[in-house]
């Protein structure tokens, strides 16, 4: 494919919510460029994208895929990413590689739900973007109320490059509202032709709109256009390019797919329009002591480049995709990653599941690197003379969790390597070792994420897998203080045990042990049994066998026995003293509290609020942007074990949460007796 520079580079990442046709779209700037003879289809499990036997099965993308085009001097790497809010890690990690993107729509459907969540991402990255409604060949497609759609629902800078032409409510091509010329569809192909007469009107009226829009650019030009002059072609594109980088125009296209209508026109405007990896500001990394370092998308800048996907193939093994950032790469070269440096023994171009070698490549294009070791999503390469850090993206956590229990032994040598590939693949993906519980959790974004994970599980990996819920892990503690006897003696003749201690037991903020003793009462060097012994003693708290916490333990007085006293005789009494105290402390249940963000749609407010009322959950704050309300707030981890599956109720599937950690806080009275019974760990 040979090397090109970053000018003649566009990294173009489709988008668009499940069955708006972004395979179909890939397969057809694939065959309109050169780069396949025939188009595969999806229903023939043939596509350049979806060649994973999971896509085929599911008829539908579920990982990042890459197609390198060449055009007019130009290359053109398309990435596509799933729709599926299943599989959101894969278009959040290949945001980090672009600088345009092309939102796909089903116009027979209109602005869907995931179209919204796309398009709230590429705004916030500042991303330039295209708009191309798919299959204007159904029928009842209404492209004025489309449109329309649109601008209310993304935003007023949509504005159309393109207009639908047709007869009898049909759709055979369209007219570039730019150049002013018709692509109409013969049956087999897109061909030049006139512009319908009953249609010019609507085309130059919105001719006349784009010309304003170029006038507002430049004191020149808006002088020319108030004196009626006509703008050239290159006038008219260098303006509206400033546009859509700035992110003031959208450009709406249209076509169909699967027709190949629309698609020679979409490879110019990836030219003309959207920015090359050099036309944007430069990226922002730290270097080795934390200060802050610019790079420029230039081949004379020192090497850097992020990984944005991590693929595990079994016949390549770890394959890490690769935005060059800035400088050359070259097989053989030593790069500092993961804290420390290897050596780049191979370099590919990938192309779907196909990889072809290569001995270098520029600043602003991608590429596939294999065999580096413990390397992942989000890392940072760079030059062992110049080391940096880019910023890694930003995975949702796991919002539901399953324990996951093993049909057969023989499976238990497989599972954590298996976990581990998946994990390399999805970093949405967590898994974790309850060491209290016993069990080994399985977390994901959704209940169907999980279910995706455990069929790969099953059908790749040969391990059959069964679920359970997840146990919540509770606390014990107190908000009294006590004191407690501990005696442990046992004499029969010769060495016997002798241990006798008294201890005060007082609510803390973390378990300590000290000690008060005068005289001798005990000598120093059991201090460390008895501490052992209260330490122990924390690990099943008396109540509901929970592992106790806030608690400070003090050795205050005690006896020994300069024959039978012994280490084991003082641990004995360090515990049987805790025991002792224990009730009379008001010992009490503590339950995990999770810090959450509730992001939902304004409209939906109303209705998440008092759901999260009924889960005794706690506003901390809100706020709202851009249509959004990021409701933020506390909650009991037992609350929202099945919160995913119910938000995503409460919104249509448009709202979505993270979830972490904060603190243990007392179970409710009301509440306590319930928690015991079904939790209780130990008698």
């Amino acid at each position: 494919m040979g090397n090109f520079d970053a000018k003649n580079i566009r990294n173009v990442l489709i988008l668009g919510h499940q069955s708006s046709g972004k395979t179909s779209l890939a397969e057809s700037l694939a065959f309109a460029s050169g780069l396949i003879s025939v188009k595969g289809e999806v229903e023939k499990k043939n596509t350049i994208s979806d060649y994973l036997p999971e896509e085929q099965k599911r008829g539908g993308s579920i990982q990042t895929a890459i197609i390198p085009l060449t055009y007019n001097g130009y290359k053109i790497n398309l990435i596509d990413v799933p729709g599926n809010d299943d599989f959101i890690s894969e278009y959040i990690g290949a945001l980090g590689a672009v600088k345009g993107a092309i939102l796909v729509i089903d116009a027979s459907v209109g602005v869907q739900v995931g179209t919204i969540k796309h398009w709230n991402q590429l705004r916030k990255r500042g991303i330039p973007t295209f708009i191309y409604l798919n299959k204007m060949d159904k029928v009842n497609v209404k492209f004025d109320d489309l449109l329309e759609e649109i601008r209310t629902k993304l935003g007023k800078q949509a504005i159309p490059f393109c207009y639908p032409l047709g007869h009898n409510d049909g759709f055979d091509g369209f007219a570039n509202c730019v150049t002013l010329k018709a692509r109409i569809y013969d049956g087999t192909k897109c061909v030049d032709a006139p512009i319908y007469a009953d249609k010019k009107d609507k085309v130059f009226e919105l001719y006349n709109a784009l010309t304003e829009e170029v006038a507002k650019t430049d004191d020149a030009l808006l002088e020319k256009f108030f004196n009626g002059e006509q703008f050239s072609q290159e006038e008219v594109r260098t303006s509206l390019r400033k546009g859509v980088l700035a992110g003031e125009l959208v450009p709406v296209i249209v076509g169909s797919a699967t027709k190949n209508i629309g698609i020679h026109t979409m490879l110019d405007m990836f030219v003309y329009y959207l920015p090359s990896p050099c036309d944007l500001k430069p990226y922002e990394a730290k270097d080795e002591n934390g200060n802050e370092v610019l790079r420029k998308t230039d081949d004379l800048e020192p090497f850097s480049g992020y990984v944005f996907k991590t693929v595990v193939d079994p016949y390549s093994g770890i394959i890490n995709l690769v935005k060059i950032n800035s400088g050359i790469i070259r097989t053989g070269d030593e790069v500092f990653v993961n804290g420390g440096v290897q050596r780049i023994s191979m370099l590919y171009t990938m192309c779907g599941k196909k990889l072809d070698s290569i001995t270098d490549a520029h600043a602003g294009d991608i590429v596939a690197i294999t065999r580096l070791d413990g390397v992942a999503s989000g890392m940072t390469l760079s030059s062992p003379k110049s080391k940096i850090f880019y910023k890694g993206a930003h995975y949702p956590t796991s919002v539901i969790f399953k324990a996951i229990i093993l049909s057969s032994k023989n499976d238990e040598s497989k599972i954590g390597p298996a976990l581990a590939k998946i994990q390399l693949e999805d970093p949405a993906i967590e898994v974790k070792r309850n060491n209290e519980t016993k069990q080994l959790l399985l977390g994901g974004v959704s209940e169907s994420h999980i279910n995706f994970i455990l069929g790969k599980l099953k059908d790749l990996y040969k391990i059959n897998i069964e679920t359970e819920p997840m146990k919540i892990v509770y606390r014990e503690s107190i908000k009294k203080t006590a004191q407690g006897d501990g005696r442990y003696v046992k004499q029969s003749g010769g060495s016997g045990f002798y241990g006798v201690v008294k201890m005060r037991f007082e609510p803390a903020k973390e378990n300590v042990f000290d000690e008060e003793v005068f005289g001798g009462a005990v000598p120093k060097n059991y201090f460390p049994a008895v501490e052992k012994g209260f330490f122990e003693a924390l690990q099943n708290g008396p109540l509901a066998g929970f592992p106790v916490i806030g608690v400070k333990g003090v050795l205050v007085d005690g006896k020994y026995h300069p024959v039978d006293s012994n280490e084991q005789a003082f641990k004995m009494a360090g515990i049987l003293a805790f025991k002792d105290a224990y009730m009379r402390c008001n010992p009490i249940i503590l339950e995990p509290i999770m810090n959450i963000h509730v992001i939902v749609p304004v409209e939906y407010t109303g209705d998440v609020m008092s759901d999260l009322n009924t889960r005794r959950a706690r506003i901390q704050n809100m706020e709202e942007k851009d249509g959004l309300q990021d409701i933020e707030a506390l909650i009991p981890e037992a609350e929202i074990i099945d919160y995913a599956s119910i938000l995503k109720s409460l919104t249509q599937a448009s709202g979505y949460f993270n979830r972490e950690f904060s603190t243990y806080e007392e179970v409710p009275e009301y509440l306590r007796a319930k928690v015991i019974k079904e939790n209780k760990i130990a008698e």
